[in-house]
């Protein structure tokens, strides 16, 4: 059956079920599901049908009247990353790593508003012409982007970053050669030492997986704390775990919980590590502050193309919250983070650990940094895929007192570090 005339009969079936439910009470999902089962049923008495299409109409018009419609088997489908609504007709989605179009659309703008007012209110977060821009995530961790018209022009536009159900292990990194098993456990060494560790890289090159991926080398017996806009971190095996979470101020301009209120309030709650998600304002004032009063092996990410430009980010970052010399500014960075560890997308769409560089001290008033991985690019292959991996570059770590005061030694033999 074509995809038109498809869509005509779920809409047709979608609007007889509408005007007959029950106005007296709220029918079950069972309840929708078995009248949905039985009017395509009917249909197919009328008219052949093979079982697969009948599954599919029941499927898609459930969707509609109880899900979110569309949406809905994009967000169940695995291998899709992330997905673009840009207005009612036309949705992209990622999906490995590369993105194209998807081959079905909403039946109409004000169906996409309504899938998008039942996304944002079970948050219980408004969006509208008055207040047209919303960040959400979903039960899944998902996290939701809306812009909606006079802004948005061609239309509602919706962005869903997915998450997966379990996160990405380490262990699953270095399959997909994100990084080399040295590095790996290279860094795993410096979080148990309680190095304060910053994750940076560009949109979409992976930083939260890493942070994720990065916990596990957190001690178990450790009190953490995590720190975050909107939750989306998925710390596993920390059984003394506190998750934080920004709130946006509402319709009146009261009651927002910032990420500057919440790092003060973590201070304290007596953390041993402090994570928190992405700095990207003047936060940064009170994260360097924990990471200097002894809260070490604290974990943060942030957008910038090298790890020079985070801390060249982070200058500015602090600046919109404090008015202190630039000086006093890199001081505080210097004596604060110890590891930049840089993510990037190759060409070939991968996602790779592309340098890990340490933060040594200020010289001649700028931040003189130590680095001791990069990525060598080795070949290309036909369909284009990249070959390479991260090598150590001779430079051995500079700042060691974190590492003897837990009792570890680094030692550099054979043209490689070793734990």
């Amino acid at each position: 059956m074509e995809h038109g005339e498809m869509q005509n009969i779920q809409d047709e079936i979608q609007r007889e079920i509408l005007a007959e439910l029950d106005k007296d009470r709220a029918l079950t999902d069972e309840e929708i599901w078995e009248e949905i089962q039985r009017r395509v049923l009917r249909l197919g008495q009328k008219r052949y049908l093979p079982m697969e299409e009948k599954q599919q109409l029941i499927q898609q018009i459930f969707n509609s009247l109880r899900k979110l419609d569309v949406l809905q088997e994009i967000l169940e489908d695995p291998e899709i990353t992330e997905i673009m609504v840009n207005g009612s007709e036309h949705i992209f989605v990622e999906k490995e790593g590369k993105i194209v179009p998807y081959p079905k659309k909403f039946s109409s703008a004000g169906k996409l508003e309504d899938v998008i007012q039942q996304i944002v209110s079970k948050m219980n977060r408004v969006v509208n012409e008055a207040s047209p821009i919303v960040d959400v995530r979903l039960e899944d961790g998902s996290r939701v982007n809306v812009v909606l018209p006079p802004v948005a022009i061609n239309g509602p536009i919706m962005t869903v970053r997915k998450f997966p159900a379990s996160p990405l292990t380490m262990e699953k990194l270095i399959q997909m050669q994100s990084i080399t098993r040295e590095a790996a456990d290279f860094l795993k060494v410096l979080v148990q030492s309680g190095y304060n560790i910053f994750i940076s890289g560009g949109t979409g090159s992976g930083k939260t997986t890493f942070l994720n991926a990065l916990s596990e080398f957190i001690p178990a017996d450790e009190r953490v704390i995590t720190i975050e806009d909107s939750a989306e971190l998925q710390i596993q095996g920390i059984p003394n775990l506190v998750r934080l979470e920004s709130r946006s101020a509402n319709l009146e301009g009261k009651n927002e919980v910032s990420i500057r209120q919440l790092i003060r309030s973590a201070l304290r709650m007596r953390p041993d590590r402090i994570v928190l998600g992405e700095v990207r304002d003047a936060a940064a004032c009170e994260l360097l502050s924990a990471m200097n009063t002894g809260h070490d092996g604290s974990l943060s990410t942030g957008h910038a193309n090298s790890p020079g430009d985070m801390l060249n980010r982070l200058e500015m970052l602090v600046l919109m919250g404090m008015d202190i010399p630039l000086e006093a500014v890199r001081a505080q960075i210097a004596s604060a983070i110890d590891l930049v560890v840089q993510l990037g997308r190759l060409r070939d769409r991968s996602r790779r650990v592309l340098a890990i560089e340490e933060v040594l001290r200020i010289e001649n008033g700028q931040i003189l940094r130590n680095q001791i991985y990069h990525f060598e690019e080795q070949s290309t292959d036909a369909s284009g895929a990249v070959a390479g991996k991260l090598v150590w570059t001779g430079n051995e770590i500079g700042r060691q007192e974190k590492l003897h005061l837990a009792g570890r030694t680094v030692c550099y033999e054979g043209g490689r570090i070793g734990i």
